[in-house]
């Protein structure tokens, strides 16, 4: 960040290296410098986040927001930003402590300020999974799938950054890499399965339903969606 103010520009060339180029980035990262600066990028990569999130939301253009009428985007509203905010400046530091004991594994960095910066850099990856969110209410296996690339692409950078950043060992960096990968494949599955099989049995249910109970089911169904569109204008009253 530019001395006495803010460096919009350095932050954008920073996310592109880190996304684009890791290896050169990592390498050549300022790990001193004090908190500000990755205070700074977790706030904005999470307001950026959350903006998307509440966007897709309101357009019910994710998984969550077609399941409950769009309560989670057009609900939350301005408070959902703030709450992003506030669990991304937490993360941050969560996200560094955790990142140390991986680096300390390695035989790397355990400086404090070090492990943080990396973890503000890694942030990076947020904005990207909430723009792509909407992909979910598309289809629950798409979005699913490109959720699992993303967090397996953030565990590349995590390995990256170890090896590059914070002098871990290799052989260390990437066997913990593929052990945290097995992670969200695992979840993934899991997710995806339960999905397809509570799908399975509402379609085999409405099936066997007969005519005139499906149309009571159906309008319930409206009914619970208007109640918490309701709601979520409420909310959005309450929170301006």
């Amino acid at each position: 960040m530019a001395e006495g103010g803010f460096d919009f520009k350095k932050l954008v060339d920073e996310t592109k290296a880190t996304l684009i180029a890791p290896a050169e980035y990592f390498t050549v990262m300022p790990k001193e410098g004090g908190m500000g600066e990755p205070l700074v990028k977790a706030v904005i990569y999470s307001f950026i986040a959350g903006l998307f999130t509440f966007l897709w939301g309101a357009l019910k253009l994710t998984a969550a927001a077609g399941a409950l009428g769009g309560l989670i985007g057009g609900g939350v509203g301005i408070m959902g930003l703030v709450m992003s905010i506030i669990g991304g400046i937490i993360g941050l530091f969560i996200g560094g402590a955790i990142v140390l004991v991986i680096s300390a594994i390695c035989g790397g960095s355990t400086s404090f300020e070090a492990n943080v910066r990396v973890t503000a850099s890694l942030m990076a990856l947020s904005p990207v999974s909430a723009i792509l969110g909407f992909l979910s209410g598309i289809s629950l296996w798409l979005g699913g799938l490109v959720s699992l690339a993303v967090s397996l692409y953030g565990l590349y950078l995590l390995y990256i950054a170890i090896t590059k950043a914070l002098g871990g060992k290799e052989g260390t960096a990437k066997v913990i890499s593929i052990i945290l990968a097995a992670i969200p494949v695992l979840m993934l599955l899991s997710t995806l399965l339960c999905a397809k099989a509570a799908t399975d049995f509402s379609d085999q249910m409405m099936k066997n339903m007969p005519a005139e109970n499906q149309k009571q089911f159906n309008k319930l169904a409206e009914d619970f969606n208007k109640a918490l569109q309701e709601e979520a204008k409420k909310l959005n009253k309450e929170g301006e």
